[in-house]
């Protein structure tokens, strides 16, 4: 796990810089917090508040994401209302917070933004049960919530603005379709019945930490479409938390809430989880388990038997989410890996469009931002094929052949990333035997892509493969080739099924 989260490719170090910009703009709310006077619960508030932030915003631009940082106190700030008011009215309570939920996954529908917004709505919610919070705490809370978003927006938009443009974030479920045939709708209703669930057995469990097992509900629901992709992003939550409770028994429970060492732990999880995300979820959980630790620590509340409750709480919402995925409007696996891995193909034409133009001399041709959104959508098709790949997995063909499509992709975003940095250099422009690659690597992905994968095998490789500048090129054209194979089901389908 630790060689998957260290050793996987980071272009351009941006894994790094966002996790380090993280743990400036979090440490930064949390000393104007406590510079304005807050308690420790207004600044642990304000920690979280900039933490989302930081994390959910990801439109392509940088005024898009200003933007949508900007939006997220109108609408965290009246949740935040909301649940306060509601603090002593469960029944209210509850139904309230199951709103939101489902609220907050429909509103995917409208791309990023939208996950943003719905993401930072629900964690308001949450994290105003996680800290009890009363009417009586709301202008603090709420001035927390304000002053940390605009201290993460001024790390973020001014002292590390190292965006300029980034490729769009994948949405979280392929558009397409209305009512019920839409996936953001059937997930929306998945996700309120999966937290309906945590949410009556979690309260059986425990009447004060019932709210972890809705939060393991929605977690597990972020960022996946298929049943297979919750069922294997449940079992790696789960895991993940159980990792981090045996290292908090370790490291957590000792310290007792001692303020700098904890605050130190609690900056390295902050940097874990910013740095795992986009490649270990189970890595990422343990980090965010340990995060809790910490935090109720600060607070003198944790104890070991707290730890075994949490444990108990995020393996009834993952059930939740279990179930909810298998009886309520399911949506299978295998409509999600056509989605999107026929995006993957798409984006790797587009990148290779980009370099021919810059080779052909056109200077205005920037095929770099394309290579960032590859490696974000090989990201997703990773997670769309993770039920295939499993360990548990019965089927060893659709297994082998789902590794084959992973390995020929990573292959594919390899030569790319090579390819760009031939197209960089002044000296490779206006190669005609490049360009015509180029040109050969865009016929293969609209062989791959247009229902006919057969045809893809028959292109010759480039003949110049033994030259440095065209190597990348022809290994482009070699992974797109043997892509045919695993691409075709035996059921006539050209993109892997489950």
């Amino acid at each position: 796990m630790l060689k998957r989260v260290f050793m996987a490719p980071d272009p351009g170090r941006a894994r790094l810089r966002f996790a380090a910009r993280a743990v400036l703009g979090i440490g930064l709310a949390v000393v104007v917090c406590g510079l304005a006077g807050h308690s420790l619960v207004g600044a642990v508030t304000g920690g979280l508040a900039a933490l989302l932030a930081l994390f959910t915003v990801t439109d392509a631009t940088v005024r898009g994401q200003a933007v949508t940082t900007a939006l997220l106190p109108a609408v965290g700030l009246p949740v935040l209302a909301a649940a306060a008011v509601l603090h002593d009215r469960p029944v209210a309570r509850d139904l309230a917070f199951l709103a939101v939920v489902g609220l907050g996954v429909y509103a995917r529908r409208w791309g990023p933004r939208g996950h943003s917004l719905g993401v930072f709505a629900f964690m308001t919610f949450f994290i105003a049960q996680f800290l009890r919070a009363t009417p009586d705490r709301l202008p603090e809370l709420a001035a927390a919530v304000l002053l940390s978003v605009l201290s993460a927006s001024a790390v973020r938009f001014g002292l590390w603005c190292y965006e300029r443009r980034t490729p769009p974030a994948p949405a979280a479920a392929p558009a397409g379709g209305s009512g019920l045939s839409r996936i953001t709708t059937r997930q929306a209703v998945q996700a309120t019945a999966g937290a309906g669930f945590a949410l009556v057995v979690g309260q059986a469990v425990s009447a004060e930490r019932w709210y972890w097992a809705v939060g393991a509900t929605w977690w597990i629901f972020v960022n996946t479409t298929s049943r297979g992709e919750t069922l294997v992003r449940g079992f790696r939550r789960v895991l993940g938390t159980v990792l981090g409770i045996g290292l908090g028994l370790l490291i957590a429970v000792p310290l007792d809430g001692a303020p700098v060492p904890s605050a130190v732990l609690l900056a390295a999880c902050v940097f874990g989880i910013f740095y795992a995300a986009a490649v270990s979820y189970t890595w990422m959980m343990l980090c965010v388990t340990v995060l809790a630790e910490l935090l109720y620590g600060l607070l003198d509340l944790l104890h070991p038997a707290l730890l075994a409750v949490r444990l108990a709480e995020t393996g009834i919402g993952a059930l939740g989410a279990v179930l909810a995925v298998l009886f309520v409007l399911p949506v299978t696996t295998h409509t999600v890996n056509n989605a999107w891995i026929r995006r993957a193909l798409r984006c790797v034409h587009a990148c290779t469009a980009e370099a021919a133009a810059r080779l052909a001399g056109d200077h205005t041709a920037d095929p770099a931002p394309r290579v960032a959104e590859l490696e974000q959508l090989l990201g997703r098709v990773r997670l769309a094929l993770a039920p295939l790949v499993h360990p548990l997995n019965p089927m060893r063909g659709r297994k082998r052949r789902a590794r084959q499509v992973i390995a020929l992709l990573d292959d594919c975003a390899r030569e790319i990333r090579g390819l760009v940095a031939v197209a960089a250099d002044p000296e490779a422009s206006h190669d005609a035997r490049l360009t015509a690659a180029c040109w050969r690597a865009q016929a293969a992905v609209e062989a791959l892509t247009d229902g006919t994968a057969g045809s893809a095998a028959s292109l010759a490789p480039a003949p110049h493969a033994h030259e440095g500048a065209l190597a990348h090129l022809h290994g482009l054209e070699r992974a797109l080739s043997e892509l045919a194979a695993p691409l075709r089901a035996p059921s006539g389908s050209p993109l892997v099924g489950a």
